[in-house]
């Protein structure tokens, strides 16, 4: 049989072909990957990644807690800290497990030392979770610092962040917040417990 079709004619024909093979293949492509709404979950072939929705923002100086438990950034915290509160806001109110969050920063429930792995490593501080006593002998440096302070010894750890404490114990609560991590409006005193920073932060 004789080819009837011109160049011009062969041209329009493959680039009708190709328009219609991109048409099929975008779609396709757009339910394997893309970007996520905060706070949800990706999921691919090989990964699968869990956004954290920003902390919200208020007025400078000190983070402040809500009544909801949500801890508050303050208006001139580094984009560090910033994450670091969105961490902790994405795990407040989670049980108490002990183990919780060393396997996988991402877990179900956190002992102490997960959970301040946890908040570390959102703020790019921290590479894999650590113990207690590993927060208090091999990270950070010794002293208090602007933004982050850890508290560590061999048997428990709990942070401030950006003047806000966070703990997966009650002690020292007069709230009565329970086990598990938390931001919590009191104090604790630091007696006994190796107190640590992240240079520049």
């Amino acid at each position: 049989m004789r080819d009837t079709l011109n160049p011009r004619s062969r041209l329009a024909l493959a680039g009708l072909t190709l328009a219609c093979t991109l048409a099929v293949a975008v779609p396709a492509a757009a339910q394997t990957g893309g970007t996520a709404t905060p706070g949800s979950t990706t999921t691919t072939a090989t990964t699968t990644t869990t956004t954290t929705t920003p902390a919200p923002i208020g007025p400078p100086g000190r983070a402040r807690l809500r009544k909801d438990g949500i801890a508050v950034a303050p208006a001139d915290a580094p984009a560090e800290i910033q994450a670091a509160i969105a961490a902790g806001n994405s795990i407040r109110g989670l049980p108490y497990r002990w183990g919780g969050g060393h396997r996988s920063f991402y877990d179900s429930g956190y002992d102490c030392s997960g959970a301040v792995s946890h908040v570390l490593h959102a703020a790019g501080m921290l590479a894999s979770p650590l113990t207690s006593g590993g927060l208090a002998s091999s990270w950070g440096a010794p002293g208090k610092g602007r933004w982050i302070t850890v508290f560590a010894n061999a048997g428990h750890t709990y942070m401030k962040v950006a003047g806000l404490r966070f703990d997966t114990s009650s002690a020292g609560d007069r709230m009565r917040q329970g086990k598990g991590p938390r931001w919590r409006k009191s104090k604790r005193k630091p007696t006994g417990y190796a107190i640590k920073y992240y240079p520049s932060f």
